[in-house]
């Protein structure tokens, strides 16, 4: 399980680390608009601080529930639908688009709302064209009844008990 979580920890700096963290901060330089707290800094902050805790919360359960990474070059050895796979199937790319979306507010930044239309396009053509056939050979049968069962995009209301 150890080189699991090494592996992990590269990719969280590699992936989430680039789209949420450093992309942001070259479109922005983190320069916050001057004129006090209001809504849109507590939404973005909340945003920003759910979908960091979404994707940490993700990438601990695929190195302990999948026994593997993230990263489609170590990938899980068994299919990871516990936590918050229950009700999403793509729980770690809503939690990044969160806090993009949150920093889009937070730097009131147009570019970095055009960085979240760019990521959102991309992950949804990566999905759909590589990982869920990717995860359909994988796993078959027990993937696709979860595939049937779990929203990708939009929670369900109820807990999968696949």
């Amino acid at each position: 399980m150890l080189r699991p979580a090494v592996y992990t920890v590269v990719f969280f700096v590699l992936a989430p680390g680039t789209t949420a963290g450093l992309v942001p901060w070259l479109i922005t330089g983190w320069d916050r608009p001057s004129g006090g707290v209001g809504v849109l800094d507590v939404v973005g902050v909340a945003l920003v601080l759910a979908g960091a805790a979404v994707v940490v919360t993700c990438f601990v359960r695929f190195v302990r529930e999948g026994r593997g990474t993230p990263a489609p070059v170590a990938p899980t050895e068994t299919l990871v639908v516990g936590g918050l796979y229950r009700y999403l199937r793509n729980p770690m790319y809503v939690g990044v688009a969160s806090a993009i979306a949150g920093q889009a507010l937070l730097f009131r930044s147009l570019g970095v709302t055009v960085w979240l239309a760019l990521f959102l396009f991309a992950v949804v053509s990566f999905v759909k064209g590589y990982e869920e056939p990717q995860l359909a050979e994988q796993f078959g049968a027990s993937y696709q009844r979860y595939r049937r069962e779990v929203p990708g995009w939009w929670p369900r209301r109820t807990p999968y008990q696949g």
